[in-house]
């Protein structure tokens, strides 16, 4: 039987997400081997995301950061209708929580969907499910952008559609240059021209271990830790 407990109200923050994420595996400190080839001293691991707190912990800081932006562009005039878009595959359960974060915590009444990997032949057919995006402003949701190639192909797909990209949002941002001295996300922002945020990033995991949050599980505190995470922005940050 799960254990039943009575949930707080899940106000996003950075430290918050981070110790969590340690509790439940999703993200590690160690030594792990990249598809680069690079020694990374962290992983992240967001399909562990998989408890109900995990899942509104990170839907709220979505919709806290989209919340922003829809508010900042309806004060300069530019009122627009919020459509929201999950990355297949771990996009897709995210977008659907941060759907209702938007409309629970700022009353928010966005609209969402998501790309399937294969288009379906059958039925309603097509790539995409959900909200009808053509000529809509879409914000698409992931959790880290590592080269930005599927990104792109999910702006290639809902522009085939007659969508335009309106930002990017990703759980973790690792900071880090790719082939260039810029990183993906930078790249990425730079070719579409839109914002790309993240609610947490490789200096906030630096911040965490510097601090005093989580000083009480020995495992999560540790000074060569540290400094392994400082070397490392150090070589590959930007």
């Amino acid at each position: 039987m799960s254990h039943v407990s009575r949930p707080q109200d899940p106000t996003f923050s950075s430290h918050q997400f981070i110790q969590l994420a340690l509790d439940n595996q999703v993200l590690k400190f160690g030594e792990f081997v990249l598809k680069s080839g690079r020694i990374s001293p962290y992983f992240f691991n967001a399909g562990l995301l998989a408890t109900g707190e995990m899942l509104s912990l990170l839907a709220r800081g979505y919709a806290d950061a989209l919340a922003e932006q829809i508010i900042a562009a309806n004060n300069d005039g530019n009122e627009q209708e919020l459509v929201i878009f999950g990355a297949a595959y771990k996009g897709i359960p995210f977008v659907a929580a941060t759907a209702q974060a938007l409309w629970l915590h700022h009353g928010i009444n966005a609209k969402w969907g998501y790309n399937r990997k294969e288009a379906k032949t059958h039925g309603e057919g097509g790539n995409l499910v959900g909200a009808d995006v053509n000529g809509k402003a879409v914000w698409v949701l992931d959790d880290v952008i590592t080269a930005g190639t599927a990104m792109r192909e999910v702006v290639e797909i809902l522009e085939q559609t007659g969508a335009s990209v309106a930002g990017i949002i990703v759980a973790l941002d690792r900071k880090e240059k790719g082939q260039a001295e810029h990183s993906a996300i930078q790249e990425l922002a730079a070719t579409l021209a839109v914002p790309v945020r993240a609610l947490v990033d490789i200096d906030d995991l630096i911040s965490y271990l510097a601090d005093d949050h989580g000083a009480q599980n020995g495992q999560h505190k540790d000074a060569t830790q540290l400094a392994k995470m400082q070397h490392y922005r150090e070589q590959y940050g930007v």
